[in-house]
């Protein structure tokens, strides 16, 4: 059939696709073919298939057989014709409407890929925000843990430092080998900073296990933050395919999901499990960097406090030391003036009775002497009374002289052995004062400062 005026050829041109198949129209009656008709074969005696036309065809198509056969053909023509412009017509509109579909849906995957590298991105900078404050972490943590183990090194000082004092104080000579108030201190020093030493060793444990943590969680949100790159590169590349694109080609296998497909759910529960692991851990290396900073601090103080009581301890007892030694010089000085006083006096109660002697010799020569006077002159007169009681005098002072002279000399060995004592306990606080002051306390001169002990 003849395509109409106005009609589905019309609707084309003017751009707007069939969604529908067009519905017939009428056609003018000067376009319609002529009816056939059926025609009789003429096989009578005015027929042409007698003896007369020997020689030509036998059996020709009459007219209106001729006629019939080109109104087949035209009415064929026609329906072809009119079939073929339909078909041209829903075909155009076929492609615009698939066109159209193909474009939106194209415009949706763009859309959508888009969409998923906003996430991708969001993801990805939330992981690589979280890698480098791990990584700062870490740093401050490693930082942290060379200040233990310079604390733990600059520890080792002050244990020498006690221990010799001592070892040094255990050669002090008796009765100076007494446990002091600096002995208890000194003990008090050395459990003090065996302690603090293996406080510092569990806290470094603590601080290796924190960074091998941290890295450990690092290296998890870097392998989550490399394939969100690897991901937003390649999403990238498809957003920006187009039909006009020259490396695009046919795939028929990709038009599947992959067995280990995840879910958008799994997808972002995946990264935000992993930086929710690395912020605990984050935390937890602060909190142990805090506690770091904590026992460092308390360990400084608590050693320079108790270096500080151990001092005062060490001056106190010089300072006994000194006065002491002090009060043996001052009573060896006294002993000394009294042995020369001692010395002095014995001498003088040696020639007392040496003199003694002689007035004893003069007593006892007259009392021998008279004793020769004759007859009735060996007389007990009053001289002879008085040279006896004068013997008997000499006698009893001599042995008195004599008595104080044993005394005396008593006296002077006890001053002498006194002396010798005064001299040794002297010697020995001198030895004790040089121990104390010279050795210990020259020593823990070198004591480390608060910042070597805190880790600086």
């Amino acid at each position: 059939a003849a395509r109409p005026r106005g009609g589905p050829g019309a609707m084309a041109e003017t751009g707007v696709p069939l969604t529908r198949e067009p519905a017939p129209q009428p056609v003018s009656e000067a376009d319609q073919p002529v009816k056939a008709c059926e025609v009789v074969q003429n096989t009578g005696p005015d027929s042409s298939s007698g003896r007369a036309t020997a020689g030509f065809r036998i059996a020709k198509y009459l007219p209106c057989e001729w006629q019939q056969n080109n109104s087949a053909l035209y009415l064929e023509a026609y329906t072809d014709c009119e079939q073929a412009e339909r078909g041209r017509a829903e075909a155009k509109g076929l492609v615009q409407h698939v066109t159209g579909t193909a474009q939106r849906a194209q415009q949706d995957s763009t859309a959508a890929l888009g969409q998923r590298l906003r996430d991708v991105h969001f993801w990805k900078t939330q992981l690589q925000m979280e890698i480098e404050d791990l990584d700062a972490e870490t740093g401050l943590l490693v930082a942290q843990k060379l200040r233990l183990e310079r604390a733990l090194d600059a520890t080792e000082v002050p244990y020498a430092i006690a221990t010799d004092n001592l070892l040094c104080r255990e050669r002090r000579q008796p009765p100076d080998l007494v446990s002091d108030e600096v002995e208890r201190e000194l003990l008090k020093e050395a459990e003090l900073i065996r302690n603090i030493q293996e406080l510092l060793k569990r806290t470094l444990m603590q601080a290796r296990t924190q960074m091998r943590l941290n890295r450990d969680h690092k290296e998890i949100c870097e392998m989550d933050w490399s394939d969100k790159v690897e991901t937003f590169n390649i999403d990238d590349k498809c957003r920006r395919y187009s039909n006009q694109s020259t490396n695009i080609q046919f795939q028929m296998n990709s038009v599947k999901f992959e067995e280990n497909t995840s879910t958008p759910e799994t997808w972002a529960k995946f990264s935000h499990d992993n930086i929710y692991r690395a912020e605990r851990e984050k935390l937890a290396s602060i909190s142990l960097r805090t506690l770091i900073d904590n026992i460092l601090h308390d360990v400084s103080q608590d050693l320079r406090m108790q270096c500080a009581a151990v001092n005062e301890a060490f001056a106190k007892h010089c300072e006994e030391l000194d006065d002491a030694k002090l009060k043996l010089e001052h009573h060896l000085k006294q002993i000394l003036k009294e042995i020369g006083d001692q010395e002095a006096d014995i001498a003088a109660l040696k020639q007392a009775i040496r003199e003694k002697e002689a007035s004893m010799k003069v007593t006892q020569t007259r009392l021998y002497d008279r004793s020769f006077r004759p007859n009735m002159e060996l007389c007990r007169d009053e001289a002879q009374f008085r040279l006896i009681s004068e013997a008997e005098e000499l006698t009893e002072s001599v042995e008195s002289l004599k008595k104080k002279l044993l005394e005396s000399e008593q006296s002077l060995r006890n001053l002498e052995d006194t002396r010798m004592n005064l001299e040794k306990e002297i010697a020995v606080k001198t030895n004790t004062i040089f121990i104390d002051s010279q050795k210990c306390m020259a020593h823990r001169t070198c004591y480390p400062v608060v910042f070597k002990l805190a880790g600086y």
